[in-house]
């Protein structure tokens, strides 16, 4: 209650309820939307035709970027200046609490060396590899082959592969398996409480003012009752995964949750915990890998250059690709980083100026403003990739067949500077176990053809409608040897 009526004469002080420019009357109007299909859409235009590559809406109080020495200078040069804030805290606040990805100073220092001290070993990333790989082969392809070539059978590949990843990282995270990629798929209430949640989370975001959900909130009405209902329901099935974990003793396991546990008793810290894990392991994944598949199929020229390349690292006798086989598949890598530059899961990130500032473009940044970095835009900038940076061309990241990355500052899908993604490196294998394991044996073909990608508001890129499919086998797939457990 005193978050709204304290925060009254500030937003009045700081916010422009209405502002007559073209940008933030289409804004508030929704007027784009009789031209882009998608809000990120807009904002690449807009981007595009900025002499600065910036621009601003006032009636959010943001600062939008999609110029490489911003971000640089946000996320490495003046790190301290561009912390994730107080704003972007409360907004998130009530989901992700002390996680991770809400927190900023000694806390977000605490949490990072701890996961990148356990994440960087290479006996944690082969625990993680062999997780994927039983999923893939005991759950993913057996259920893709249960539908393949059946008549009328209509598959959403998106749901699948949240499925998916949702049980990777339940498995990895907590040593928990959810069992939510069972040939049934079973409904999973705790998934579909936190996609709600983040999507309920994220429209915060959305609003003119912050102050009409916190009306909303302080009333217990509309999304905002919503919103509180499913976080209740994501704490209770948070706080059992904990329960669980305590249940079957944490000392000597491997999964991440264990090795919090063993440094603190904090049952609201250990579920903030829990939250951050899922939100970075198992939407991001998801959203990426939708992404990927649909331009598979909208490209198969590039899923045939994937197959070949496999073809001469893979043996034939060999029924799937090791941790070494996937690292050397430089053009499979390379497509996967261009799915990622057009299609980034996260669409944009913001930080809030602590002093006033003034970017290397010479846009001036008063304190207090929320800058906003824009992945989605920046693989759309023809002054970063060229006059064809809107074909999908996996070869642009190929020189003499071998991979070549970029500055990820041009390319901060994983962001970059300080607050780079810990799990970069099991995300991506994760990616490519995927990938070349599904496109080796079926052929995923689209039901609605023509149509350009569209986004729901969320935390991370969720294809509006999902992704409904017809999977077509190419290779049949042996029956596991043992039951996956």
């Amino acid at each position: 209650m005193e978050v709204v009526y304290c925060s009254v004469p500030h937003l009045f002080w700081r916010k422009k309820f209405w502002c007559n420019c073209d940008i933030c009357n289409s804004y508030l109007t929704s007027s784009w939307s009789l031209e882009f299909n998608n809000l990120c859409d807009w904002y690449s235009h807009l981007l595009q035709n900025s002499t600065s590559q910036t621009i601003h809406i006032h009636v959010l109080g943001n600062t939008i970027t999609a110029n490489p020495n911003n971000v640089e200078y946000m996320l490495k040069t003046q790190f301290d200046n561009y912390p994730k804030g107080k704003p972007f805290s409360t907004i998130l606040g009530d989901l992700l609490g002390r996680g991770i990805f809400n927190v900023d100073g000694d806390s977000w220092n605490f949490q990072r060396r701890k996961a990148s001290r356990e994440l960087g070993t290479i006996s944690i990333r082969s625990y993680a590899f062999e997780i994927v790989t039983a999923e893939i082969r005991y759950r993913l392809l057996p259920l893709l082959s249960s539908v393949a070539g059946k008549d009328g059978a209509v598959l959403d590949l998106q749901e699948v592969l949240r499925r998916f990843s949702f049980d990777n990282i339940c498995k990895f995270s907590f040593g928990l398996d959810p069992g939510c990629l069972e040939l049934t798929l079973p409904i999973s209430h705790f998934a579909d409480a936190f996609d709600l949640a983040t999507k309920l989370s994220a429209g915060r975001a959305m609003a003119a003012s912050p102050l009409v959900w916190k009306i909303k909130r302080l009333f217990n009405i509309g999304t905002e009752k919503m919103l509180k209902e499913a976080i209740g329901k994501v704490d209770i099935l948070a706080k059992e995964v904990i329960r669980q974990r305590r249940k079957l003793g944490f000392s000597t396991n491997q999964d991440l949750l264990s090795r919090f546990m063993a440094i603190t008793e904090d049952e609201l810290y250990l579920r903030d915990i829990v939250i951050s894990f899922i939100l970075a392991g198992r939407d991001t994944v998801a959203s990426a890998l939708t992404c990927f598949f649909w331009l598979m199929a909208t490209h198969p020229e590039v899923a045939v250059k994937i197959r070949d390349e496999s073809d001469h690292i893979i043996k034939p006798n060999q029924e799937f690709a090791t941790f070494q086989q996937v690292r050397e598949m430089h053009y499979l890598h390379a497509a996967v980083y261009e799915s990622m530059r057009l299609y980034p899961p996260v669409q944009f990130d913001s930080k809030f100026a602590r002093d006033n500032d003034v970017l290397p473009d010479g846009t001036f940044v008063k304190k207090g403003t929320r800058v906003t970095y824009h992945p989605y835009a920046m693989g759309r900038m023809e002054t970063i990739w060229g006059t064809d940076c809107m074909e999908f061309m996996p070869e642009r990241w190929l020189e003499n067949g071998a991979f070549c990355p970029v500055s990820p500052f041009k390319y901060p899908a994983f962001q970059a500077g300080v607050r780079v993604c810990l799990g970069k490196e099991m995300a991506l294998m994760e990616m490519k176990s995927v990938a070349v394991s599904v496109l080796r044996r079926f052929d995923i073909n689209l039901v609605q053809w023509g149509a350009m990608l569209g986004f729901d508001p969320g935390l991370t890129a969720t294809v509006r409608g999902g992704l409904p499919v017809v999977v077509t086998e190419r290779r049949k797939i042996a029956p596991p040897s043992s039951t996956y457990c």
